[in-house]
């Protein structure tokens, strides 16, 4: 006796409504959406709400900050420290840019890093997220990965 939400309804009038499975759109929001939505926020408030997600940001973008310190074979795109982003990271690296895309495909075919490679209309580099929802511990996994691949592709 308890009402369904539209969105699993499959009959109407006691009949089936074929349009559900040829792509129909159904004007009432996924009950699934809608519960990773408060997952999200749930998880947020665990962390620290805001403050606390920022800090964690910020303390992924210090993993980074370091690794580039150490290497004089990478570098952020923004010199700025001012204008650099703590979520999406940009990198430059001292290669050439067919040796940048040699870098990404590398890693991506080890399975490494999926989607690093700059945006399409940034010069040749890396794109990391460090947003909040990144752990430091993987951060710090990935950048031997990195020197790995920057030696593999540079002594080629």
């Amino acid at each position: 006796g308890r009402p369904l939400p539209k969105i699993f309804r499959l009959t109407k009038k006691s009949e089936l409504i074929k349009g559900i499975f040829t792509g129909a759109t159904i004007n009432t929001p996924s009950m699934l959406a809608v519960e990773d939505c408060l997952d999200a926020l749930e998880w947020a408030d665990e962390v620290g709400g805001v403050p606390g997600m920022v800090r964690r940001s910020k303390a992924n973008l210090s993993i980074l900050e370091q690794f580039v310190a150490e290497n004089d074979w990478i570098d952020f795109l923004a010199k700025d420290p001012a204008t650099r982003s703590n979520t999406s990271v940009c990198l430059s690296l001292d290669l050439e840019p067919d040796q940048v895309k040699q870098f990404v495909s590398i890693l991506d075919t080890e399975g490494i890093a999926y989607d690093i490679g700059s945006y399409r209309d940034a010069p040749p580099g890396l794109r990391i997220w460090c947003g909040a929802t990144v752990e430091e511990e993987d951060l710090r996994a990935l950048t031997p990965w990195l020197t790995w691949a920057y030696h593999t592709v540079k002594d080629e």
